[in-house]
Parts: C-alpha cells; structure tokens; sequence
C-alpha cells in the first residue's frame, strides 16, 4: 500500500490536539513535515513525531519533494490562497473549514483541483463518522415516514476577543466557524437545498455572534422546514433532529464532536415509544477523514464531500450573510 506522507501548513492548536494525531495514526499515511516559523511551537507535534521535519516557511514545505499531500488549518481568510499554492505546487490538499469565504471562491479551487489531477477538499469529517452515515441512511430508507422537519443547533460560548474566531479580518463568525456544520449535515443527510431562507444575526466586535436561520428546503424527499442556530456566546449545546410523520432521527450530545465532547450516538424514535440507539465508542472521524481522503487521492474511491458540496454550503451562509436582519437584544 502506497503511504500518503503529510505535511502541515502551520502550528495551530487544532492541528495540534486533533489532526496531527490523526494523520499520524491513519492507515497509509505519515506525518512528515511541519511548517512554523517559531520552533518552540513544534515541540508538541515532535512529542508524538519525533523525525518531524519542521520548515520554517510555508513555501519550503510545499518546496519540499517528500510530501504528497498538505493539510491547513490557517485562519479562514487565506485559505483558498494556500489551497491554490499547494495544488500549484503538485500536492493533494485538505483545507479546514470554511474552505472560502464566498461561493464562487471555491470555483478557482475546482478548476485548479480538476486541471492538475489532484485532490482538494474541504476538512468536512462528519460526513466520515458513522453516525452521520447511519442517520442518512435511516432517512433514505423512510424509517421516519415522510421528512417533514430539520432542527439543528450548535454553540460553545468565546469571550476572548482575540481568537480569530472573533475576528472580522481574519474570517470569524458563529455562521463560518459552525455554521457549516449546522448546515451541511442537514444538506449531507437529506441531499436537498434552501428554496427560501431568512436569519436574525446579532452582530458583536464585526462578527456574527448568533445566528438563527428558518426556511424551506427541498429534494428527493420533498419541501420540508428547516431551522438553526448557531452561537459563540452561549453554553456548549449540538443537538440535530431529522423529523417525519412516523418517526425522528436524532443526534444529540456532540454529533459535532464526536467522542469529545459525549459518547457519539444516534437514534431512530418510531411510534409505539420504539427507540433504536446505535453508538460508536472509540471511532476517529479525523482518522476516519484522512484515510478516506487517502484512497480518494489514489483513486481508490469516490471522496465523501466533494467541492462541489462544499459550494453548496458556502452559497446556503452566502445567502444567509445577504439577507440576515441584525438584531440587538
């Protein structure tokens, strides 16, 4: 089996705590460079990866003929330009969430993507964990008779004003940091798209703190309403529901962060009170993801989240960012 060998594109806490881990741990990959300017930053991935090769520009990484595939996890807003320079310069590239900051961004990103023969996706890793496959195929299944509701909300509470989270420069906001979440699961799951959509945002330091989203989304299994909020000021809270006339599927306690946060878990509610409960103690979706991404890049396989979704999610927060009424409480 071919070995992907990886190199990351800054230090950050997140690729510290979650992806470095997991790429180092993936089956058919190897960790083997990290780019930072500040050396002491480093320490935490060698702790786990002590041959890491540390570059101290992002240029000499992607320079660096040793490595197949880049993963960045830079602030939002210069994403799509590292994501361009790493297909420029021959690597396959898994981008953090959001991808873009606009729709038609990630355009540039499928046509570099489809002129060098190369794998870009966004870092989507739900959409690898099993539970959110159960659930999908729960609902395709008709397991809750006919989809009739979507309700989805996630929010952890940010007061440092500093996190880039916070930022307007470098691409902040509770819609762009989770509101992918929020509204790609309910795209993954049902395979539809808004057909009309308004939001109620409460604006903070220039960047959405709340937003609630309703409107009405369409597909292969009809119109059915849809309703979300996402915070950066209230307590810990992810909880999804898929809802029919017969039935609910639901995702509760951190369907987000799965096995972080509580015991991954989904479940099938059908009439009669019966419940079916499937969790998955112990499962990886970071490990999940770049394996997956792995075989996609080999040509293994069909890769999970595509562009193509991607710009699906991306042009829901671009309409939602355009027609949001910014409200004070």
């Amino acid at each position: 089996m071919k070995v992907m060998r990886w190199g990351i594109l800054g230090a950050a806490n997140f690729a510290l705590n979650h992806m470095a881990p997991a790429i180092h741990a993936a089956k058919g990959a190897k960790l083997v460079a990290l780019a930072t300017s500040s050396p002491e930053k480093a320490l935490g991935f060698q702790a786990f990866c002590p041959d890491l090769i540390v570059h101290s520009s992002y240029d000499a990484l992607l320079a660096d003929p040793n490595i197949d595939a880049v993963y960045i996890p830079l602030p939002n807003h210069i994403h799509v330009e590292w994501s361009l320079k790493a297909l420029a310069a021959g690597k396959h590239v898994l981008t953090e969430k959001p991808i873009a900051m606009q729709a038609s961004e990630i355009d540039q990103i499928i046509a570099a993507r489809d002129a060098s023969g190369l794998l870009a996706a966004e870092a989507y890793m739900i959409v690898h964990h099993p539970q959110w496959q159960k659930a999908k195929a729960w609902v395709e299944a008709g397991e809750i008779g006919q989809l009739r509701h979507v309700d989805a909300q996630f929010s952890f509470c940010l007061h440092d004003m500093e996190n880039i989270r916070n930022r307007s420069d470098a691409g902040g906001g509770s819609l762009r940091d989770i509101g992918v979440y929020t509204f790609g699961s309910a795209r993954f799951v049902t395979s539809s798209e808004p057909v009309d959509i308004s939001a109620r945002l409460i604006m903070d330091n220039g960047i959405d703190s709340f937003a609630q989203v309703a409107g009405i989304m369409d597909g292969p299994h009809g119109k059915f309403t849809y309703n979300s909020m996402t915070s950066m000021r209230l307590y810990n809270r992810q909880t999804v529901t898929f809802q029919g006339d017969k039935g609910m599927v639901r995702l509760d306690g951190g369907p987000f962060n799965a096995n972080v946060n509580d015991l991954a878990a989904v479940s099938l509610h059908q009439n009669g009170n019966r419940v079916t409960t499937e969790r998955f103690a112990g499962v990886n979706q970071y490990v999940l993801q770049v394996e997956a991404f792995g075989r996609a890049a080999l040509g293994q396989e069909p890769y999970a989240c595509p562009l193509e979704f991607v710009r699906g999610t991306q042009a829901m927060m671009d309409e939602v960012y355009a027609k949001g009424v910014e409200i004070t409480l």
